[in-house]
């Protein structure tokens, strides 16, 4: 098991790079939802950064997640 700590991770968006910092669960599960979408995880971590609003970008992921996973 993980210790639970956020782990900085890199990512590109609008050909920019950016981090967030993101449980290993929370990635795991992020790159599987982008892989059962045949996205890249750019690509998602695209589409939930412009729909985002005033929450941070890590955040609103982990909502995503959560989101996901409940409406399965």
């Amino acid at each position: 098991m993980t210790s639970g700590r956020p782990v900085k991770r890199s990512l590109t968006l609008k050909g920019h790079r950016t981090s967030v910092s993101l449980e290993d669960i929370f990635w795991s599960e992020f790159k599987g939802i982008a892989q059962a979408n045949g996205q890249t995880i750019n690509g998602l971590a695209a589409e939930i950064d412009a729909n985002r609003g005033d929450i941070g970008l890590a955040s609103a992921i982990r909502v995503f997640v959560l989101e996901t996973l409940t409406h399965k």
